[in-house]
C-alpha cells in the first residue's frame, strides 16, 4: 500500500477534524456510497409516506405529501428516467464542455506557463488571497469556477511548492462558501430578489424589489470571505496537511523564448476573441444581449457562460500550441481534446449514480418537506432582533444540506421568512442577505452539493486515496469561520441599520 500525500498535523482541535475524517473514511467509495443513499431514500419515502407526511407548500398553499419510490408508478419511473436522469445531472454538460477549454490549455502546455510566470512574478505571501478572491469572483459566470478555478487553485499551491489539496480546499471555499459575495451584479441576484419580491407582495401587494438588493452587503462580504477564508487556510488547513508527498510535480523553470512567442500569440487571440464578443455585446441591440430587455442580466451572455469560458481556453490553447509546436495539424488538436477527457471517466460513473440519488430525493419530496417543517418552526419560535438572525442563518444552512439549488430553496423558504421579517418590521431585502448567509456557508460541507464529486476528482489527481471524510473534514473549518465572521458582519450592519443596497434599507419604518 503506497503511502499517502495527505498526512495530517496535529494542530489545535484537529483531533474533531479527525474524528470527522475518520468517520468519513470509513463509508464506502464515493460511487458506493451515492448507490446505498439511493435505497436509504427509497425506503424511507416509504415510510414516510406510510406515515402520511404532508406539508403546506407556503408559496402555492398547496398540500406536499411524501412520495413512496416504491409505488408501481415510481418504480417505473425509476427505470425509464435513469438516462434522462445521468443526461440533465446540472454539473454534467458544465463539467464536461468546459473541461474541452480547460483540458486542451493545460495538454499543449499552456495552462503550466501562464502559472510559471504569474509565480515567478507574483509575491508567495498573497497567493492564498489571490486564489479565494478569484473564486469568489468568479460566481459571476455562475458554476464555471468549479470546474476552472478549483484545479487551477492546487496547480498554483503546487507550484509555490506547498500541497495542492490545500490550494483545492482554499479555491473551493472561495467559489462555493462565498458563493452569494461579489463586487458586482450576477445573474443569482435578480433571480433572487424575484422570489422576495412575490413573497413580499403576500404582506404588501405593490413592493417591489431590485436586483442590487443586497449589493452593498454582498460587496464587502467579498472582503468578509477572503480575509475568513485565508485565515483559516493558512493557520487551520495548511498545518494540518502539512507538506506534500505525492508524485505530482510542477517545474518553476523560467518560461524560454518559445513559450514567450506561444503566450504572445495566445494573448493575440485571446484579444481578437474578447473583441468579438464586445461586437456582440456592447451595442444596444447586440446578439448576445436579451432580445427583449436589451440588458445583459440575464442575457445570451451570462447563459452561455460555460460555452464562452470553454472558446476562451480553447482559441489562445489551439494558437500557443501551435506556435511552440505541440499542435502541427487538425489530428493534434482532436487528440488534445480527447486526452483532456481521457481523466474524467471516475467522474462520469459518479455522476452517473449521484444522478439518480439527487433524482429520487427530489421525487420523493422529503428535502421539501423537511425544510417547510424547519422553517414553520423557526416562525413559531418568535424571535427578534439578532436572536433571530442568527436562528434563521443556522435553519437555512441545515435546509440548504438537504436542497442545494439556491432558487429552489428560496422558493420555498422566501413565502415563510420574509412575511416574517415583514410583520416584525424588516425589510424583504434584509430577509434575502440573512437567506443568502445561511445559504453559502454551508455550500462546502453538504453532500449533496452537485459538484462534490467534481473536487473530489480533482482532489484524486494528487492523492488517490482522497475520499468523501477528507474532503468534509477539510472544509468543515471554512463553514465554522464563515458562520462566525459573515453572521457578524450581518449583526454589525443591522445595529448600524446600514443600506443592503441602493434604496434597501434594513428596518420597514
Amino acid at each position: 500500500m503506497t503511502k499517502s500525500p495527505h498526512q495530517t498535523r496535529r494542530i489545535p482541535g484537529s483531533f474533531l477534524l479527525d474524528w470527522i475524517e475518520r468517520i468519513g473514511n470509513r463509508l464506502p467509495d464515493p460511487i458506493i456510497l451515492f448507490a446505498l443513499l439511493c435505497v436509504v431514500t427509497i425506503v424511507g419515502s416509504a415510510i414516510a409516506a406510510g406515515l402520511n407526511w404532508t406539508e403546506t407548500n407556503p408559496a402555492s398553499e398547496e398540500t406536499i405529501s411524501a412520495v413512496s419510490l416504491l409505488s408501481a408508478e415510481m418504480v417505473r419511473q425509476i427505470f425509464t428516467k435513469a438516462v434522462d436522469n445521468f443526461v440533465e445531472f446540472p454539473p454534467l454538460g458544465t463539467v464536461l464542455v468546459a473541461m474541452l477549454g480547460v483540458g486542451v490549455a493545460e495538454q499543449v502546455g499552456l495552462l503550466g506557463a501562464i502559472i510559471r510566470r504569474v509565480v515567478l512574478a507574483a509575491p508567495a505571501r498573497y497567493l492564498t488571497p489571490i486564489v479565494i478572491l478569484a473564486g469568489v469572483l468568479s460566481n459571476i459566470a455562475t458554476d464555471a469556477g468549479y470546474v476552472v478555478l478549483v484545479p487551477i487553485g492546487a496547480l498554483m499551491f503546487l507550484a509555490f511548492g506547498r500541497h495542492p489539496l490545500v490550494g483545492l480546499a482554499a479555491a473551493y471555499a472561495g467559489v462555493s462558501g462565498g458563493f452569494s459575495a461579489n463586487l458586482v451584479i450576477n445573474i443569482l441576484d435578480p433571480l433572487l430578489a424575484g422570489i422576495t419580491q412575490r413573497a413580499a407582495q403576500l404582506i404588501e401587494a405593490d413592493y417591489t424589489v431590485n436586483a442590487t438588493a443586497n449589493y452593498y452587503f454582498m460587496a464587502v462580504s467579498t472582503l468578509i470571505v477572503v480575509v475568513t477564508c485565508w485565515m483559516v487556510t493558512d493557520w487551520i488547513i495548511e498545518p494540518r496537511f502539512g507538506s506534500y508527498q505525492g508524485d505530482q510535480e510542477f517545474s518553476l523553470d523560467s518560461v524560454n523564448e518559445s513559450e514567450r512567442r506561444g503566450l504572445r500569440w495566445a494573448g493575440y487571440s485571446l484579444l481578437a476573441f474578447v473583441g468579438l464578443i464586445l461586437v456582440l455585446t456592447v451595442p444596444p441591440n447586440g446578439i448576445l444581449r436579451n432580445p427583449e430587455t436589451g440588458g445583459l442580466v440575464p442575457s445570451p451572455l451570462l447563459e452561455g457562460i460555460v460555452f464562452l469560458i470553454t472558446i476562451t481556453f480553447f482559441i489562445p490553447a489551439v494558437a500557443y500550441g501551435y506556435v511552440v509546436g505541440k499542435i502541427q495539424n487538425s489530428r493534434d488538436i482532436a487528440k488534445a481534446m480527447a486526452d483532456s477527457m481521457s481523466g474524467m471517466g471516475y467522474y462520469i460513473a459518479l455522476a452517473f449514480v449521484a444522478a439518480q440519488f439527487l433524482a429520487y430525493f427530489d421525487w420523493s419530496n422529503l428535502g421539501t418537506l423537511a425544510a417547510i417543517a424547519l422553517a414553520n418552526g423557526l416562525e413559531a419560535i418568535n424571535l427578534t432582533g439578532i436572536p433571530l438572525v442568527i436562528a434563521s442563518i443556522v435553519a437555512v444552512g441545515l435546509i440548504n444540506l438537504l436542497i442545494g439549488s439556491a432558487s429552489a430553496q428560496w422558493s420555498v423558504l422566501a413565502p415563510v421568512l420574509v412575511p416574517m421579517f415583514m410583520l416584525l418590521g424588516y425589510t424583504p431585502e434584509f430577509a434575502q442577505a440573512v437567506f443568502r448567509v445561511g445559504d453559502s456557508i454551508t455550500n462546502i460541507v453538504t453532500p449533496l452539493m452537485p459538484y462534490l464529486p467534481v473536487i473530489l476528482a480533482f482532489g484524486q489527481r494528487y492523492d488517490s486515496q482522497m475520499s468523501l471524510g477528507t474532503l468534509i473534514a477539510t472544509m468543515v473549518p471554512y463553514a465554522i469561520a464563515l458562520f462566525i465572521s459573515w453572521s457578524g458582519l450581518l449583526a454589525l450592519w443591522m445595529i448600524l441599520n446600514w443600506q443592503l443596497g441602493p434604496a434597501a434599507p434594513i428596518s420597514l419604518s
